[in-house]
C-alpha cells in the first residue's frame, strides 16, 4: 500500500530542467510556495494512458481549474528534461507545466517510486494526483495498488470534482476544416468569441474524406461538433447563436 501524506509537506528537491537551450534550476519549494496547485504523476512521457488521457484532460480543463482556484497545474513524471519538452510540444499542452524528475527523487519522497524493471522502465511514478496549497498536500487520489497501471482517481475529473463538484466543465467541440478555406476560419472565430475552445481535425493530415462522411454523413467543411451533436457548418453554426 501507498501511504497517503495529505497534512505534509511536498519534499524539498531541485529539478535540473533545459529551457530554451539554457539549463534552469527548479526548486519545489518555488514551484510550490503561495500558490495552489494540481499535481499529477505518471508512469512516463509517450506512454499510452499518460498520451491519450490523462494528460490531454488536464490540459483540456485547464480554464476551468484555473477559475476555481488552481493557480497551477503540474505534471511529474521521472523522465529526463528533453523527453518531458518532447512530449510537451507533441501533445500541444501547453496549459501543463512538464517536470522532469529525472533522478526520481521527488518520487522516491512522495513514496511513490516503484520498479518496472519488468517493462525495461527501471524505477518510475506510480500514478497519482494532488492539491498542493502553499507546499502542503491537502488531497491525495493515489491509484489503488494493482498490477499493471491502474488508472481509476488520479484523472482531471475526480481532482476537479473534489475542488467544485458543481464546476461547469466545457462541451467537447471538434471541427474538420481543410487548410485556406474561409469558411472554416469564420466557424472557428465564432468559437473564440464564444468562448468555446475546440479541437481542429484538419483534412488531409487528422482525417480524409471518407473519415468525413462517415461521422457527418457530408462532403464539405467546416463540420462541427458539439457535445456528440452535429451542428453542421459554419452558416448553421452562426445560426446557432443568434
Amino acid at each position: 500500500m501507498f501511504e497517503n501524506k495529505e497534512g505534509q509537506r511536498v519534499p524539498s528537491v531541485t529539478f535540473p530542467v533545459r529551457e530554451n537551450d539554457d539549463w534552469k534550476q527548479v526548486k519545489s519549494d518555488e514551484l510550490f510556495a503561495g500558490k495552489t496547485v494540481a499535481v499529477f504523476s505518471l508512469p512516463g512521457a509517450f506512454t499510452p494512458t499518460c498520451s491519450s488521457t490523462h494528460l490531454p484532460r488536464y490540459n483540456e480543463l485547464a480554464p476551468v481549474f484555473k477559475a476555481n482556484g488552481v493557480d497551477e497545474i503540474v505534471c511529474i513524471s521521472v523522465n529526463d528534461t528533453f523527453v518531458m519538452n518532447a512530449w510537451l510540444r507533441d501533445q500541444e499542452a501547453g496549459n501543463v507545466t512538464v517536470i522532469p524528475d529525472g533522478n526520481g527523487e521527488f518520487t522516491d519522497g512522495m513514496g511513490m517510486l516503484v520498479d518496472k524493471k519488468d517493462l525495461g522502465f527501471g524505477k518510475r511514478s506510480w500514478r497519482y494526483s494532488m492539491l498542493v496549497k502553499d507546499g502542503v498536500i491537502d488531497k491525495m487520489f493515489i491509484e489503488p495498488d494493482l498490477p499493471g497501471d491502474p488508472f481509476q482517481v488520479s484523472d482531471a475529473d475526480t481532482m476537479l470534482s473534489y475542488i467544485n463538484a458543481d464546476a461547469k466543465k466545457p462541451d467537447a467541440i471538434s471541427i474538420f476544416t481543410k487548410p485556406g478555406c474561409p469558411h472554416c476560419a469564420r466557424a472557428k472565430q465564432l468559437l473564440l468569441e464564444n468562448d468555446m475552445p475546440y479541437e481542429e481535425v484538419v483534412m488531409g493530415q487528422d482525417a480524409t474524406l471518407v473519415s468525413l462522411r462517415a461521422v457527418s454523413g457530408r462532403n464539405t467543411v467546416p463540420q462541427i461538433f458539439i457535445a456528440g451533436k452535429h451542428i453542421g457548418g459554419a452558416d448553421d453554426l452562426e445560426k446557432m447563436f443568434t
